[in-house]
């Protein structure tokens, strides 16, 4: 099934492909090949009723300084009884497998790097292609990285052998890295998406008022437009401190045609306890407003022409904060590796929605229930060997 684990996966993915590197979407650095390495992970979420788990692999291997390979194997064990499962459904369980390859080539001061990514699930399948080139000018200090991808799915519902219907996403960023100083570094990042075909879920539904249901409501599909173009503008930097610390900071904005307007805002901290151990804590909030076209309850069946009731096109916030530590050594007894790293970090995030109820409550006038909220964590463990 999809319900609510399009955006969550999201989520987890970036903060992955921030923490370990898998299957990057900024995977070409200027003038350096990423080193030789393998990462294996293993992380998990849990909140809602919604538990995601699973492995990774990543195997990177460069050739004369010039060409750097890479595959990724990853897996989604999911189990869901979210609230929307509970309240329209039936407990689930599926399992994801994603396959990524890709290609950096390094010539001079430019990078070049080519990816191929492939998502299989029992009602949906993702298929991703994405090309990016990076460039340092004056005397090394400033990098500028452009990157295209270009995204198609299949999107199936399980127990109906004739639907299938098709999604198309278009991805273009722009970075800008700039040293400051000997010890501040910034980067400015511009991402614009455009998705086109069918964008909504093929088991969630909406309710409305029906004075005729025993509960006082009833429920009827969701339906989104066909299309979807959104913007996003970053800034970020980074300042080492004289003890080998480093103080992380990073303001984002979001706007997009279904109405939704967001911005996050994140501090972070990076201490080194020994000349090996390393801790890492943050903190982040995320505000958005809700979809022009999303209701927590309709006064009528097809009241407009757009219908949906996804939590995640609601009004929300969220307050993420992290802890992480990474230990680096030495594997002696492997000794065709250079070095390894053992990493463990661990998310609490609290989602607090304003217009999006407790539709499992019972005894309650339709549109009275409580307000939704949970706690989730995500664990991320994971092993890096450098070869």
């Amino acid at each position: 099934m999809v319900f609510n684990l399009k955006n969550l996966r999201c989520a987890l993915y970036m903060s992955l492909v921030m923490t370990v590197g898998v299957a990057p979407l900024t995977a070409i650095h200027a003038a350096v090949l990423p080193e030789d390495r393998a990462d294996v992970m293993y992380h998990a979420y849990e909140g809602d009723g919604l538990e995601v788990s699973g492995p990774s692999v990543l195997v990177r291997k460069s050739y004369k300084d010039k060409v750097s390979v890479w595959g990724n194997y990853y897996v989604d064990m999911i189990t869901s009884a979210s609230i929307d499962v509970i309240t329209t459904a039936s407990k689930y369980t599926e399992e994801r497998k994603e396959k990524s390859v890709g290609i950096d080539y390094l010539t001079g001061k430019t990078s070049m790097g080519l990816s191929y990514t492939n998502s299989e699930e029992s009602d949906y399948s993702a298929n991703s292609v994405r090309f990016g080139i990076s460039q340092d000018f004056f005397g090394d200090l400033t990098t500028l990285g452009i990157s295209y991808a270009r995204g198609w799915d299949t999107v199936r519902r399980n127990g109906d052998d004739t639907f299938e219907e098709e999604t198309k996403r278009q991805v273009y960023r722009v970075d800008l890295t700039q040293i400051l100083t000997k010890n501040m570094l910034v980067n400015i990042n511009y991402e614009g998406v455009t998705d086109e075909g069918f964008l909504n879920n093929p088991y969630r539904q909406v309710r409305y008022l029906d004075t005729n249901a025993a509960r006082g409501y009833s429920y009827q599909s969701e339906l989104y437009p066909k299309t979807r173009t959104s913007a996003a503008m970053a800034v970020r930097a980074m300042y080492y401190l004289p003890y080998r610390a480093s103080l992380k900071g990073e303001y984002r904005l979001y706007t997009d045609t279904w109405g939704i307007d967001a911005w996050n805002a994140e501090v972070g901290y990076v201490h080194p306890v020994t000349d090996n151990l390393t801790i890492d804590l943050k903190y982040r909030y995320y505000s958005q407003t809700g979809a022009d076209f999303y209701s927590d309850l309709y006064s009528r069946p097809d009241e407009q022409n757009f219908l949906a009731r996804d939590k995640e096109l609601s009004t929300f916030t969220t307050h993420t904060v992290g802890v992480g530590a990474s230990y680096e050594f030495t594997p002696t007894w492997l000794p065709f590796f250079k070095k390894g790293e053992a990493n463990l970090y661990y998310d609490y995030i609290r989602f607090d929605y304003q217009d999006f109820r407790d539709a499992s409550e019972v005894g309650v006038a339709p549109g009275t229930e409580s307000l939704f909220g949970f706690d989730s964590s995500v664990l991320r463990l994971f092993v890096s060997f450098w070869y």
